[in-house]
C-alpha cells in the first residue's frame, strides 16, 4: 500500500510542479495547449481536413444563423468536431505509445475513438440542416 502511495505522490509531482503555480501555470498550459494543436494538425490528415471545412463554415455561420442563438450554435458544432477528433488522436497515441502489437481491447478503444468523430460528425450535420435547410426553401 506505501508503494502506491509514493507512486501517486510522484505522479502528481511529476504533473504539477511547486514552481508551475498561478499565471505561470496558466502561462504553460497555453503554450502546452498550442503545441498539442500544431502536433495534431502537422500529423493528422483528418484534423487538417476538419480545420479546413471549419475556416469556411465558421465564417457561414454568421450567415446562416438568423440571431446569436443560432450563429452560436452553428460554430459550437464545429468546434466539437474539431474536440473530439482531438480526443480521438489522443486515445489512439495513447494506445500506440502502449504497444504496436495487436490486441482486441486497442481495436475497440480505437473504433470507439471513430465512432465518437462520427458521431460529432453527424450532430453538426443535423445541427446545419435543421437551422441551414429552411433558408434554401
Amino acid at each position: 500500500m506505501l508503494g502506491i502511495s509514493i507512486t501517486l505522490h510522484r505522479l502528481f509531482l511529476m504533473s504539477a510542479p511547486e514552481n508551475n503555480t498561478g499565471v505561470r501555470r496558466i502561462f504553460n498550459a497555453f503554450f502546452f495547449s498550442m503545441h498539442g494543436l500544431k502536433a495534431c494538425f502537422r500529423t493528422e490528415e483528418a484534423f487538417r481536413q476538419e480545420v479546413y471545412l471549419a475556416a469556411v463554415m465558421i465564417p457561414a455561420a454568421f450567415w446562416v444563423g438568423s440571431n446569436i442563438t443560432e450563429t452560436v450554435l452553428l460554430i459550437s458544432a464545429v468546434a466539437f468536431v474539431l474536440i473530439v477528433e482531438m480526443l480521438n488522436t489522443a486515445v489512439e497515441r495513447a494506445i500506440d505509445r502502449i504497444s504496436f502489437e495487436k490486441h482486441e481491447l486497442s481495436k475497440e478503444a480505437k473504433d470507439m475513438g471513430s465512432a465518437a468523430v462520427f458521431m460529432a460528425l453527424v450532430l453538426a450535420g443535423f445541427i446545419w440542416a435543421v437551422i441551414g435547410l429552411p433558408k434554401l426553401f
